[in-house]
């Protein structure tokens, strides 16, 4: 069996970006950049001032209290067009230009006016209160660059950059195929030997969460014609996604059913709990990951392999998720030759160290105990029995994109 590392590697090899496209930046919130955007402008595009009061010459005022006299203002909007002589302030407000000549802002509160006369009551420091041109950014400058996810805070700065429009990664088009004579919707009627399909409607969740544009397919019931349509409708996306019939047993029909389509079978089998039967296959630009299943391991699989995969064809790195160390909170026992996600709470010590503590049943099927746990503790294969107190690596789940 292949090792999560090596499935991984060998998952995120088979895709690349897709194309560009150009959205509105108002909507480009959590699309990905395909292209760097240069400022069109320089911000500020002068010397402002950063408060309100009254713009000066620093060498004006070597000591408080200095009476100037007043000859203009300069509104945010406005300007004071002509150059400060020595013994002159000019009005100005948060935003303002600073007139030619001055290099300081003395706030109102220390300030006295009457009439044209301002009595300073505290000498300025050169450059106080003002903002440079080029504080934030300058022309030609590229704070955001291609590869990154669009928050909120990096629309902001796109458009006070000037840019209306931007360019960034089409979404990945991923089918979903649920299969399974077993299975319903949620909602339906469940039968005697049924159970409710749960996965599907995780995957697309985490799929649309991930930044893909996913489509759920009806239920395949256990018919090898009926599957083989469904994989030939789902090889039109940029991605299809199986869940479950491609383990041993006589009804699992995917398998089979990709290899009469003409996929060529990457593997089918992974070195990990839960999730031993992945499956990745291709055929020309089609691709197909075969996630188990039990819905724990779907979504194990999928954080490990599905978002990888569409990282990659967003123009991302892809790398395995991130982990961190924690100190187990209690004995655990050896390993055995599988590499395992084990479902477990995190917490902070008193001394502010990161905890895990895993639940004590770790059965594949139990959604009950994945969604009470923040985190995911990983046993590499063979991994020793462990103390109380050692530090073991733990998958934050709390701190994942996507709503995982």
């Amino acid at each position: 069996m292949l090792s999560v590392r090596d499935a991984h590697a060998r998952v995120i090899a088979a895709f690349s970006p897709l194309p560009s496209e150009t959205v509105s930046v108002a909507d480009a919130a959590g699309r990905v950049l395909a292209v760097s955007p240069k400022a069109r402008l320089t911000q500020p595009p002068a010397d402002l001032s950063a408060m309100d009061g009254y713009a000066v010459r620093a060498a004006d005022v070597p000591a408080a209290p200095t009476t100037l006299t007043l000859v203009g203002q300069a509104p945010a909007g406005g300007s004071y067009d002509q150059a400060l002589q020595p013994g002159e302030a000019v009005r100005i407000f948060t935003g303002g230009p600073l007139p030619m000549g001055a290099d300081s802002i003395v706030i109102q509160e220390d300030t006295q006016a009457d009439g044209a006369k301002i009595t300073i009551l505290e000498a300025p420091r050169l450059g106080r209160h003002v903002r440079r041109a080029g504080l934030d950014f300058s022309v030609g400058d590229t704070p955001l660059q291609a590869g990154r996810t669009l928050t909120t805070r990096d629309l902001a700065l796109a458009a006070a950059m000037n840019h209306p429009w931007l360019s960034v990664r089409r979404k990945p088009r991923v089918a979903i195929l649920s299969t399974g004579d077993e299975l319903v919707m949620p909602g339906e009627p469940v039968g005697r030997n049924q159970i409710v399909s749960s996965s599907g409607i995780a995957v697309a969740a985490l799929v649309r969460g991930w930044g893909g544009e996913p489509t759920l397919f009806d239920i395949a019931r256990d018919d090898a014609k009926l599957i083989e349509s469904c994989i030939e409708a789902g090889a039109q996306h940029d991605l299809l996604i199986t869940l479950g019939g491609a383990s041993v047993g006589d009804h699992d029909l995917v398998r089979a059913a990709l290899k009469a389509q003409g996929f060529d079978m990457d593997f089918w089998k992974i070195a990990m709990r839960p999730g031993k039967p992945l499956m990745f296959a291709a055929r020309d630009r089609a691709r197909v990951l075969g996630l188990p299943g039990n819905p724990v391991s779907t979504m194990v699989c999928a954080l490990l392999f599905l978002k990888p995969a569409l990282e990659r064809m967003l123009g991302q790195p892809g790398d395995l998720v991130r982990t961190q160390p924690a100190r187990l909170a209690v004995d655990v026992k050896q390993n055995d030759q599988r590499e395992d996600y084990v479902r477990s709470r995190l917490s902070r010590s008193a001394d502010g160290a990161l905890t895990v503590d895993p639940h004590p049943v770790q059965d594949s099927s139990m959604l009950s105990v994945l969604a009470a746990c923040d985190g995911l503790m990983i046993r590499p294969p063979h991994d020793p029995a462990r103390k109380t107190g050692e530090t073991v690596q733990v998958v934050d789940l709390q701190g994942l994109p996507g709503g995982y």
